[in-house]
């Protein structure tokens, strides 16, 4: 087997040693992308993969393996992916530090395994770390790395190159012998052929772009391994044929998820001729951003049709470099190999199956890039083999490109800081980005800034008029503003775009809720739940609305499955916690609000409500301090003073009672069972005409109330016995 190998001395320096460039690299690269630990979440896909998704925000457990295998997320099945999220949540929690730092280690991870696997492959140690670093530094990386929910890019690529190392051992101390006697199937006698088939599937279940890989598997037998001169090409095609079959299997569940999820775009939206002009500008488009890498975007629309000259430019463009490339095959064959990589790696998401609205993307480029890295470095070798002062003007300039990436990267980087600077950035990039409009908005509303929103909301629509989503969240808006009328009416609009739009009847139904409409509410939170069974949040309103109109045993189902569905969702416990206490089931009552309160420490009514059921079950003690909870959390809780009042009483603290009774009405001047209980307590202590005057306070707003009438007569000496309420 031959194989492309420079010359090195016997003796290298430490610092020339192949392990410690490795390591080198690892570090310079996680020194060049740090700053993105102290970015935040953003506010695209970053939800559906970990912030809104209590699944997997809940970390790793038994049922959450299973829901991984079983589940797709934003119309992507990647399990994988989905797990390296639940563990981060695990360790980190909701804390976006530890997720991006994930992030980095494994974009260093993959330098060094760039480095590693080029090397093995073709033994020229600088090449190959020439290569691993513009792979490193490149400012097309910064979309995969500085976000968090693009770990499947980061996971796809580790595997993926793990996958090549080990299928290159497996090639280097392939037994020749067997190779000879059982040319077809010789490949599974090779533990190191096993790993590779292993690491392939675990990319794929990562991310799906990996299904090229056998194809990479033969460019590889073709140039640098040049297997095709030792061996027949039918067993380099047997051997393939496992990973032929993962990768045919991964293509058919990727296509059914996503075109279940509704991501794939319909040939009458985007006919195939206009998806072929779009493949052709975004190859030419990487390229061009490959060399001159400015003005890059979260997200570039879909303009629907490019102009004929740019597809026919392009189109002439890249059959000329193929041709170019395949007459200089034998002299050169890393040139076509590397252009092959390129083009053939960006088949799965070159837009012939159309995903979603976007034209083409940065993260895109992740591992595709490689293939015309090679052909560079590999090329300008070749160009200046001869020439020395050829060979300093290459060096120098790649040593200038670098520096220009760390630059660029730098840069680039600062846009990702959080959800606002990063759609302005792409706004100020793009043309008609109805998108980062909306994401743009949706931060700014977040953020408290609704007017700002509101017009963002607008700009959005008028890009893309029917775009269900943006109508959901400019009825939030409006809703947040007050503007009843105008939330309704985007409401109603985006489900009369997108019937099935389970979000939509959700918040439509929380509309009807907030202004009473009980009724047309749960219409809508039960055709919420028809869309989307497993809507926990649904669930829960539902549960709530049930209970407004005394429907609780409907209600208690409703909540119970709201807190299956969510486990760690505060509300649904305090709703239950509640129908419990209805109920009289102090226990199971006093149990769920404590959940409630482990979960939301800070939710007053929840210590509110415990503290009675705790005074209830003659825990006064443990009463009190729930009361005086609620107080610090909500110093104008009127029944909290009651209670508290009540329960220092029992406890014979009468004249801190009468305190905490004229707390609670000076919060709620009228409240008359407050009135009541400070006469009582004011009687206790001897003071006979205040609680006089307390109990005929309670007589002014109530003239019905029995047991203040009684205690008053009590008091004047006409009765013999108080009475309570």
């Amino acid at each position: 087997m031959k194989m492309s190998t420079s010359l090195t001395p016997r003796s290298q320096s430490f610092f020339s040693k192949p392990i410690v460039l490795a390591a080198l690299l690892a570090l310079v690269t996680l020194v060049l992308y740090w700053p993105a630990t102290g970015h935040k979440f953003v506010n695209y896909d970053d939800p559906d993969y970990i912030t809104s998704n209590s699944t997997v925000s809940d970390g790793l457990s038994p049922s959450g393996v299973v829901w991984a295998f079983t589940h797709a997320i934003a119309g992507n099945w990647h399990p994988v992916t989905v797990l390296s999220h639940m563990l981060d949540c695990q360790l980190f929690g909701l804390n976006p530090w530890g997720h991006h730092l994930v992030n980095l280690i494994l974009h260093a991870l993959n330098a060094a395994l760039v480095f590693w696997l080029l090397r093995q492959l073709t033994g020229a140690t600088w090449r190959s770390l020439f290569v691993a670093v513009l792979f490193a530094v490149h400012p097309l990386r910064v979309e995969s790395v500085a976000w968090i929910a693009e770990r499947k890019d980061l996971l796809c690529g580790f595997f993926g190159l793990l996958s090549l190392l080990y299928y290159v051992k497996h090639v280097q101390i392939q037994d020749q012998a067997a190779l000879k006697r059982w040319p077809m199937i010789s490949f599974l006698l090779s533990k190191f052929y096993g790993l590779s088939l292993l690491f392939f599937a675990l990319g794929l279940m990562s991310k799906p772009m990996l299904v090229t890989w056998p194809f990479v598997l033969l460019l590889l037998d073709y140039w640098p391994l040049d297997r095709f001169a030792q061996v027949r090409a039918r067993p380099l095609l047997a051997e393939k044929i496992p990973f032929f079959i993962l990768a045919v299997v991964s293509s058919v569940v990727t296509f059914l998820v996503q075109s279940r999820g509704g991501a794939v775009v319909s040939a009458e939206v985007l006919p195939f001729a206009a998806r072929v002009a779009n493949a052709l500008h975004s190859y030419c488009a990487y390229i061009g951003k490959m060399i001159w890498p400015v003005d890059l975007a979260v997200f570039y629309p879909h303009p629907g049709q490019w102009p004929v000259a740019t597809i026919v430019f392009s189109g002439v463009f890249l059959a000329i470099v193929s041709v170019v490339f395949i007459l200089l095959r034998r002299r050169a064959p890393f040139l076509l190999v590397g252009w092959l990589f390129f083009l053939g790696t960006q088949i799965p998401i070159i837009g012939l199956v159309q995903i979603g609205s976007l034209a083409f993307a940065d993260r895109y480029t992740y591992l595709p890039l490689l293939g015309l890295f090679i052909a560079i470095v590999w090329g300008a070798e070749l160009l200046t083999r001869e020439r020395r002062d050829l060979r300093l003007a290459c060096v120098v300039g790649g040593t200038m490109a670098i520096f220009i990436c760390l630059t660029l990267t730098g840069e680039q980087l600062t846009y990702w800081q959080n959800s606002e600077t990063l759609f302005r950035h792409a706004l100020q990039v793009t043309e008609n980005n109805s998108l980062a409009q909306m994401n743009l908005a949706n931060s700014l509303n977040e953020a408290g800034r609704t007017d700002e929103a509101i017009q963002h909301f607008a700009e959005s629509l008028r890009l893309q008029p029917d775009n269900a989503l943006a109508h959901n969240n400019l009825g939030i808006a409006y809703s947040q503003k007050g503007q009843t009328n105008e939330a309704l009416a985007e409401y109603r609009e985006a489900i009369r775009l997108q019937p099935d739009y389970a979000t939509g009847y959700y918040n439509l139904g929380n509309y009807y809720f907030r202004i009473d409409q009980v009724e047309d509410a749960i219409r809508c939170y039960r055709q919420s739940i028809q869309l989307q069974p497993d809507s926990g949040l649904a669930h829960n309103a539902l549960g709530l609305a049930l209970s407004r109109i005394g429907q609780l045993d409907e209600a208690f189902r409703e909540l119970q499955t709201a807190v299956t569905l969510l486990p760690k969702y505060a509300d649904a416990h305090f709703g239950l916690a509640k129908i419990y206490a209805g109920k009289n089931k102090k226990d199971d009552a006093i149990r769920e609000f404590q959940i409630t309160l482990a979960l939301q420490p800070n939710n007053a009514d929840a210590h509110y409500y415990l503290g009675t059921a705790l005074g209830l079950k003659g825990k006064t003690e443990e009463a009190i301090r729930h009361f005086q909870e609620t107080i610090r959390l909500k110093p104008g809780h009127a029944g909290a003073y009651y209670n508290l009042g009540i329960a220092l009483d029992q406890l014979g603290q009468t004249g801190s009672a009468i305190i905490q009774f004229n707390a609670a009405i000076l919060c709620s001047p009228n409240y008359v069972m407050a009135y009541n209980h400070l006469g009582l307590a004011l009687y206790k202590t001897g003071q006979t005409n205040d609680a006089i005057l307390a109990f005929k306070q309670a007589l002014h707003y109530a003239p019905d109330y029995t047991a203040a009438r009684i205690n008053l007569e009590h008091a004047q000496g006409i009765t013999n016995a108080p009475a309570k309420p």
